[in-house]
């Protein structure tokens, strides 16, 4: 067997080798969940619920543990790290609730009763990106195993650990044997072994649009259900009537946190010219205050990005002579360290405009007016976030309306709550996750019909 070296993003030290799978253990570990599945779903409501409940506490007695892994494996500051842990327990916790809200309903017609009963699919293939692992991966595990499914885990080949260390926990917290299983190796061969096989009822993918195109043309294949949550180029539109200093305050937050890995990454920032220039001169302290260093600090807000891979890729949308407004500071030597910047761009069509660089990279354009503001928001082949920065109510229920994307927040930069849907318009994705249909995104819905006619 292949083995992967895990490497700590702020080093390059090799902090764990990690066997990879083939396909053939894929098979073993579809064999294995199939039976697992089978006795889970008839596992009484109040247990399973009980049993993620159970899990969920487990978490958190290892939150500190996960979030070590975490900063070794991801390079994110030790902060966020300890809120991605709590989220992931927070998702399981979340989940067991709807497990007994799991219901069907009592449709009026004619001759007779008709009922709908949601029923789990089977075995679901769970693949996470290395931006988020614990919490993304929780996604989709935490409402699967709640709605009755076995759950294959495959978590990007840069940052396994956690996920492997949350199975374990999962059977430390009575979770059966095979029913939540990780698949640590490579895309194109676990991953695509997954997508593949026979036996696995549906596929969750979260990472970039490419890959998610390929994963859906081979899901066709099979008529196998998919939920995809792909890349973004999110717009920040702050209006001349807006908090400037609180709209500037929160800005480097939306393209800065997790070194703007991120698929809601605020990274257009549109602001009304008028006021331009005094956004520009809030924003730079802003930008500047954000601390950049060891992860492992408690005051560290920035951490690397999280390989040398991808700070080439960042490094490719700010090329000499880039039309850079604001910088700030980075470390030297050792880890993919890259600063934060913010782009002046004069052409629409300029590269750091148009695509995701994913990387603490933003660029700023103005508009004129409202209209202007929803045209160059809506001019990206994305949909998956944004914020609207406005004192003006109706203005905020407009453009809301106006600019097509999933997941808009106005005078806030937050997207994701583990009970409210989260899904993109355009090439951001297919479907939703989270909120209180997650589990119900994991069941078929059996229509019965039952004659109350006499004979």
């Amino acid at each position: 067997m292949s083995e992967h070296h895990v490497l700590n993003p702020a080093t390059e030290e090799i902090v764990a080798t990690v066997p990879a799978s083939t396909a053939s253990d894929v098979d073993a570990a579809v064999a294995r969940a199939v039976k697992a599945q089978g006795s889970w779903a008839n596992v009484a409501p109040g247990d399973r619920a009980r049993l993620l409940r159970r899990f969920a506490a487990v978490i958190d007695d290892h939150v500190e543990e996960l979030a070590r892994l975490e900063v070794a494996e991801a390079g994110h500051p030790i902060g966020n790290a300890r809120w991605e842990a709590g989220n992931a327990r927070d998702l399981f916790d979340y989940a067991a609730g709807g497990v007994e809200r799991l219901t069907g309903r009592q449709i009026p017609v004619a001759g007779g009763m008709n009922i709908t009963i949601h029923e789990p699919l089977g075995v679901v293939a769970v693949i996470a990106p290395w931006n988020f692992p614990m919490p993304i991966a929780s996604w989709g595990v935490a409402p699967a195993l709640a709605a009755g499914n076995a759950v294959l885990l495959k978590p990007a080949e840069t940052t396994p650990l956690t996920a492997i260390r949350l199975a374990e926990l999962g059977l430390e917290a009575g979770l059966p044997e095979g029913l939540f299983q990780v698949l640590p190796g490579a895309g194109r061969v676990a991953g695509n072994a997954l997508v593949e096989h026979p036996a696995v009822a549906k596929v969750v993918f979260t990472g970039s649009t490419a890959v998610g195109k390929q994963i859906m043309a081979k899901c066709a294949a099979g008529v196998k259900r998919v939920t995809l949550e792909l890349g973004g180029k999110s717009p920040n539109i702050v209006f001349a009537d807006a908090d400037l200093a609180k709209a500037a305050a929160a800005a480097p937050g939306s393209f800065l946190d997790n070194t703007g890995q991120d698929c809601c990454a605020r990274s257009r920032i549109l602001v009304q010219r008028s006021v331009l220039d005094r956004f520009l001169e809030l924003l730079e302290p802003a930008v500047k205050a954000w601390r950049v260093g060891d992860p492992a600090d408690p005051d560290t807000r920035m951490g690397p990005l999280i390989s040398a891979a991808q700070r080439e890729t960042v490094r490719s949308y700010v090329p000499d002579g880039a039309p850079v407004v604001i910088r700030g500071e980075a470390p030297e030597g050792k880890g993919f360290w890259y600063p934060a910047t913010v782009l002046a761009p004069t052409s629409p069509d300029d590269p750091a405009v148009t695509e995701e660089i994913f990387g603490p990279v933003a660029v700023i354009l103005p508009f004129e007016d409202e209209a202007d503001a929803v045209r160059l928001a809506n001019a990206t082949d994305y949909g998956l976030s944004g914020s609207i920065w406005t004192r003006d109510v109706g203005r905020a229920l407009r453009v809301s309306g106006a600019v097509a994307a999933g997941n808009l927040s106005v005078n806030s930069h937050s997207s994701v709550r583990y009970w409210t849907p989260f899904g993109g318009y355009k090439r951001s994705g297919l479907g939703r996750e989270l909120g209180p249909d997650a589990l119900a995104a994991f069941t078929e819905t059996k229509n019965v019909f039952i004659s109350t006619e006499e004979n």
